[in-house]
C-alpha cells in the first residue's frame, strides 16, 4: 500500500513538473526571430536586457509562452506607466522599427507595444498578415500616417487599440467592417473626418461592445442607412468631436447601452423623451454642447443612472422633480445652464448622491431643508443663482461627509446658533456675498481641515477673535475683504499660504510672515508702520511668497536692501502708500518679477538699471512719484512689457526711440513729465496697439499664470477722457498712448495713426497741420489734441467731427468742426500735398485706373478663357468692319459728288447760267449741252 502511494506521489510530481510554467524551452527558430525583432528596436532603458542567446526566450521580459507547447503566443512590451498618475516613462520607451521577423511567430495572438515612441512612422502593413492576433494595442506609441487597410485581414481580432496617435488618419474606413470578431475599438485622436460613412462601416460590427472615438474630427453621426446594428454595444464614447446637429434617433435604440459620453460636440436641439429607452444606462454625459429646451421628465425613469452630466448647455425650465427617483445617482451636474425655478425638494431623496452642482443658473427660491438628509454628499455648489432665504443647522443635519460648500453670489443668510458644532469637516468654504454676520462665525474654529476660506462681503461687522489667527495658520487661502472686521495685526503670526483681508477696517502694523506664505493680499486698509520692519523680518527658512499686494495703506519708509531675500516674488504692489527714498538697485535681483507697482508714493531718483535683469516684467507702474532723469533706453529690451506707466513724475529729455521695440505694449502712459523733442515716428512698430483687443489675451493672461490665488488680477488707475477710472478684468481691452502735459514739439507723425484706441497729446508744443491720415483711425475712442500750436483745418471725417470741441481747443490757428471757428477763404478747404495735388484728385486717378483695369480685363479675360466666344467676337468685328467700310465709301462718294457740284456752281460764268435758264425749255439734250459747256469753261 505504501509502495502504491509512493508511486502515485511520484507520478503526481512528474505531472506537476510537466505543467510547470516554461517547462519547455522555446523553439530556436522563434528565439532567432525574436532577436531579429529586438535588433531593429532601440531600447535606451535596457528593458530587454534579458533577451540573450543564453537564456530561454520564454523567460525573457514581456514574452509569454504556452506552458505545454512552448510556443510564443504573447508579447507584453508596452511602456510601463503609473496608473494613478496616468503618466508613462518616456525615457524607457522602445523605438526604432518593427521588424517583419514577427511574422515567424505564427501563433502570436497578443501584441502590446503601447506608449512607446516609434517616431511618427507608419504602422507596418505586414501586421495585417498576423492572422492569429486577437489583441493588438499600439496606443500612444507615436505612429503616424495612413492606417493600413491590411489590418482588415485580422478576422479573429477582438481588441484593437490605436488611440493616442494623433498623427494617424483614415481615408476609407470600410476595412473595419471586415473585423467581424471585434469587441473593443479605441481610436482616440485619430483623424477620421475623411470618411463620411464611418458610422455605416462600424455599425456592421454586431459583436462590438466598446467604442471609443474621442477627438477624431468627426463631423456627423448620422447613418446614411437610417439605422445601426450595434446590438451588443455597451460603451459609446464620442467626446470632443464637432457634430453640429441634433441627437440622432438611432442613439435611443441602443437598449444594451451602459455608458454614453457625447460631451463637447456642439450638439444642438433638445434632449428627446425617448432617452427613457436606454433603460440600462448608468452613465450619461452630454455636457459642453448647445442643447436647448427642458430636461425631459422621462430621464427620471432611468433608475440605473449613477452619473448625469448636462452642464454647459442652454437648458432651461425647472429641474425635473422626477430626478428624485434616481436612487442610484451619485453625481448630478446641471451647472452653467439657464435653469430656473426652485431646487426640487425631491433631490433630498437621493441617498447615494455625493456631488450636487447647480451653480451658475437662474434658480430662485430657498434651499430645501431635506438636502440636509444627503448623508453621502461631499460637494454642494449652488453659487451664482438667485437663491435666497435662511440656511440653518437643519440644512446640514446629516451632511457629515460634506467637504466643499460654495454658495457664492447668492442671497443666502447663514443663521446658526452661536455654539453650533457642524457635523462636517470642510476643505473649501466659499460664501462670498452671502450674509454670514454680523458676528464673526465662531463655528469656523471647529473646521480643522479647511484649506480655502472666502467670506468676502459677507456682512461681518466684528473684531476678529484671538483664536482666529492661530486657527488660520493651517489655511491656504483666507479672503475676508469688503467686511468691517477690526483688530490688531501687530502680533499675528501668519502660517497660511494666502492671506487676504483687503477692503476691511483693519488697523495696526503689518504682521510677521511665515516662510510658507505664497500670497499676501491686504489691499485697501489702514495698515501703517515701516515697510522695512516687515520686509526684513527673520524667517525660519526661505520665503515662498509670490504675491505681495498691500496697496492703499499708510506704510512708510524706504524700500530696504533685504528685498534680496524675496526671490520668489512675481507680483509686487506697494502702490498708494507713503514710501519714499530711491528705488534700490537690489530690486533687480527679483528675477521672477512679472508686475511691479510702486505708484502714488514719494520715490525719487531714477529708474534702477538693475531692472533690466527682470526679463519677465510685463507691467511697470511708477506713476505719481518724484522720479527724475531720462527714460532709460534699455526699457526697449523688455519685449514682454505690456504696461509702462510713468506719468506724473519729473522725467526729462527725449522719448527714447528704443521704446518702439515694445511690440507687446498696450498702455504707454508718459504724461505729466518734462519730456521734450519729437514724437518718435517708429511708434507705428508697436504691433499690439494695431491689433483688435480681446478679453482673452494670452500675453496678458501670462501675467497671472500659475498663481494659486485665483482671484488676483492686475488693476490700473488710468486717466482717459480726463477721468480717472479703475481697470481690472477689462484691462486687456485697453489700447492707449498718453503723452500729454510734456514739452514735446514738432508735428504729429502721420505714421502713428494706424494705432491706438485712446490718444492724448494735449498740453504740449506740437505744431503744424493735423495729418490727413488721422481719418484712418476708425477705432479711435478718444483723441485729445488741445492746448498745442496746431493750425489749419481739422480733417473731415464722421468720427473726428463727433469728438468734443474741448479736444481741440487751445490751438489758436486751428479751425473747422467741431470747433466753432470757421475757416477763412484763404485757408484751403481741401489740404494739398507737397506736389499741389489734392486728396480728392488722388482718389480720382485711382478710381480711373481701377475702372480701366477692370473694364479691360473684363472683356479680354472672357475672350482669352473661351475659344467659342473669341471666334464669335472676331467674326462680329469683321462683319462690323465690312459694314462700316461700305457705309464710309458710299458717304465719301456722295460728299465728293455734291462738293464738286458746289464748286462748279461757284465757278460757272453768269452767261452760262443765263444761257442755261433761257434754254431750259428746249429739251433735255439742250440742257446737257449747256452743262457741258459750263464744265468746259470752268
Amino acid at each position: 500500500m505504501r509502495n502504491s502511494n509512493s508511486i502515485m506521489v511520484f507520478l503526481l510530481l512528474a505531472i506537476l513538473s510537466l505543467c510547470k510554467p516554461n517547462s519547455l524551452a522555446c523553439n530556436e527558430k522563434k528565439k532567432q526571430a525574436l532577436l531579429r525583432f529586438r535588433q531593429a528596436l532601440t531600447d535606451p532603458a535596457n528593458r530587454l536586457s534579458s533577451w540573450s542567446l543564453t537564456e530561454d526566450c520564454c523567460g525573457w521580459a514581456g514574452v509569454r509562452c504556452d506552458n505545454v507547447s512552448g510556443r510564443v503566443f504573447e508579447l507584453h512590451l508596452g511602456n510601463p506607466y503609473d496608473p494613478h498618475a496616468v503618466i508613462f516613462k518616456r525615457g524607457s520607451a522602445l523605438g526604432g522599427e518593427i521588424s517583419p521577423a514577427l511574422l515567424e511567430l505564427e501563433y502570436l495572438n497578443f501584441l502590446n507595444l503601447s506608449l512607446n515612441d516609434f517616431g511618427v512612422t507608419p504602422i507596418p502593413s505586414f501586421l495585417g498578415s498576423m492572422r492569429s492576433l486577437t489583441y493588438l494595442n499600439l496606443r500612444g506609441a507615436s505612429f503616424g500616417g495612413l492606417i493600413p487597410h491590411q489590418l482588415g485581414n485580422l478576422s479573429t481580432l477582438r481588441h484593437l487599440d490605436l488611440g493616442g496617435n494623433s498623427g494617424l488618419y483614415v481615408d476609407n474606413f470600410s476595412w473595419i467592417s471586415l473585423l467581424s470578431s471585434l469587441e473593443y475599438l479605441h481610436m482616440s485622436w485619430i483623424d477620421l473626418h475623411r470618411d463620411v460613412h464611418w458610422l455605416d462601416s462600424l455599425s456592421l460590427l454586431s459583436s462590438l461592445s466598446e467604442l471609443y472615438l474621442p477627438n477624431c474630427q468627426l463631423n456627423n453621426m448620422i447613418s446614411s442607412l437610417g439605422y445601426v446594428n450595434f446590438t451588443s454595444l455597451r460603451v459609446l464614447y464620442l467626446r470632443s468631436n464637432n457634430f453640429n446637429h441634433n441627437l440622432p434617433n438611432w442613439l435611443f435604440n441602443l437598449s444594451s447601452l451602459l455608458y454614453l459620453d457625447s460631451s463637447d460636440n456642439s450638439l444642438e436641439g433638445q434632449i428627446p423623451s425617448a432617452i427613457s429607452n436606454l433603460h440600462n444606462l448608468n452613465y450619461l454625459n452630454l455636457s459642453g454642447n448647445m442643447l436647448t429646451g427642458q430636461i425631459p421628465e422621462s430621464l427620471g425613469q432611468l433608475k440605473h443612472l449613477t452619473l448625469v452630466s448636462l452642464f454647459s448647455n442652454s437648458l432651461c425650465g425647472p429641474i425635473p422633480s422626477r430626478l428624485g427617483n434616481l436612487s442610484s445617482l451619485s453625481q448630478l451636474y446641471l451647472h452653467q445652464n439657464k435653469l430656473d425655478g426652485s431646487i426640487p425638494s425631491s433631490l433630498g431623496n437621493l441617498s447615494s448622491l455625493s456631488y450636487l452642482c447647480l451653480h451658475s443658473n437662474k434658480l430662485n427660491g430657498t434651499v430645501p431643508r431635506n438636502l440636509g438628509l444627503l448623508s453621502n454628499l461631499v460637494t454642494l455648489y449652488i453659487a451664482n443663482n438667485s437663491i435666497e432665504g435662511t440656511v440653518s443647522e437643519v440644512h446640514f443635519a446629516k451632511l457629515s461627509k460634506l467637504k466643499y460648500l460654495d454658495a457664492y453670489s447668492t442671497s443666502v443668510v447663514f443663521n446658526v446658533s452661536h455654539n453650533w458644532i457642524p457635523p462636517f469637516q470642510l476643505k473649501y468654504l466659499i460664501m462670498g456675498f452671502c450674509k454670514m454676520g454680523p458676528r464673526f462665525p465662531l463655528w469656523l474654529q471647529t473646521q480643522r481641515s479647511l484649506q480655502i476660506l472666502e467670506l468676502y462681503e459677507a456682512g461681518i461687522v466684528d473684531t476678529a477673535p484671538k483664536w482666529f489667527w492661530k486657527w488660520a495658520s493651517h489655511i491656504q487661502t483666507i479672503i475676508l475683504d469688503n467686511n468691517q472686521i477690526s483688530g490688531d495685526l501687530s502680533q499675528v503670526l501668519l502660517n497660511s499660504t494666502i492671506f487676504s483681508v483687503d477692503s476691511n477696517c483693519f488697523t495696526g502694523q503689518l504682521p510677521h510672515l511665515s516662510p510658507n506664505v505664497v500670497a499676501l493680499d491686504m489691499a485697501n486698509n489702514s495698515l501703517s508702520g515701516q515697510i522695512s520692519s516687515f520686509l526684513c523680518q527673520k524667517m525660519n527658512g526661505r520665503s515662498k511668497l509670490e504675491i505681495l499686494n498691500i496697496p492703499d495703506n499708510a506704510l512708510s519708509g524706504e524700500l530696504p536692501h533685504c528685498l534680496l531675500h524675496w526671490q520668489s516674488l512675481t507680483h509686487l504692489n506697494l502702490g498708494s502708500n507713503n514710501l519714499s527714498g530711491k528705488i534700490p538697485e537690489l530690486i533687480g535681483s527679483l528675477f521672477s518679477l512679472k508686475a511691479l507697482h510702486l505708484h502714488n508714493n514719494s520715490f525719487s531718483g531714477g529708474i534702477p538699471l538693475s531692472l533690466r535683469n527682470c526679463t519677465f516684467l510685463g507691467l511697470i507702474d511708477f506713476a505719481g512719484n518724484k522720479l527724475t532723469g531720462n527714460i532709460p533706453s534699455w526699457i526697449g529690451e523688455r519685449t514682454h512689457l505690456m504696461v509702462l506707466r510713468l506719468r506724473s513724475n519729473e522725467f526729462f529729455g527725449d522719448i527714447p526711440p528704443q521704446i518702439c521695440r515694445l511690440s507687446s505694449i498696450i498702455v504707454l502712459d508718459l504724461a505729466d513729465n518734462r519730456l521734450s523733442g519729437f514724437i518718435p515716428k517708429c511708434l507705428k512698430n508697436i504691433s499690439a496697439m494695431a491689433t483688435s483687443p480681446s478679453p482673452i489675451d494670452d500675453k496678458f493672461n501670462a501675467l497671472t499664470d500659475h498663481i494659486i490665488y485665483s482671484r488676483y488680477t492686475e488693476v490700473l488707475l488710468l486717466v482717459i477722457k480726463g477721468r480717472e477710472s479703475i481697470y481690472g478684468s477689462i484691462l486687456p481691452l485697453v489700447r492707449m498712448v498718453d503723452l500729454s502735459r510734456n514739452n514735446l514739439s514738432g508735428g504729429i507723425p502721420s505714421e502713428i495713426f494706424s494705432l491706438f484706441e485712446s490718444l492724448d497729446l494735449s498740453n504740449n508744443h506740437l505744431s503744424g497741420e493735423i495729418p490727413q491720415s488721422i481719418i484712418n483711425l476708425t477705432f479711435l475712442n478718444h483723441l485729445d489734441l488741445s492746448y498745442n500750436n496746431f493750425s489749419g483745418r481739422i480733417p473731415s471725417s464722421t468720427q473726428l467731427q463727433s469728438f468734443d470741441a474741448l479736444d481741440f481747443i487751445g490751438n489758436p490757428d486751428l479751425c473747422g468742426a467741431p470747433l466753432l471757428k470757421n475757416c477763412t477763404e484763404n485757408e484751403d478747404p481741401n489740404p494739398r500735398d507737397e506736389n499741389g495735388d489734392g486728396f480728392e484728385r488722388s482718389w480720382f486717378y485711382i478710381g480711373m485706373a481701377t475702372g480701366f483695369i477692370v473694364s479691360f480685363w473684363g472683356v479680354c479675360g472672357a475672350l482669352l478663357c473661351k475659344r467659342a466666344r473669341r471666334h464669335a467676337y472676331f467674326k462680329f468685328l469683321d462683319n462690323i468692319k465690312g459694314r462700316v467700310y461700305l457705309a464710309t465709301v458710299l458717304k465719301l462718294s456722295w460728299l465728293r459728288y455734291h462738293f464738286r457740284r458746289y464748286r462748279i456752281s461757284l465757278r460757272c460764268p453768269r452767261s452760262c447760267k443765263q444761257e442755261r435758264r433761257g434754254e431750259r425749255g428746249s429739251g433735255e439734250s439742250e440742257e446737257k449741252h449747256v452743262q457741258v459747256k459750263c464744265l468746259l469753261s470752268s
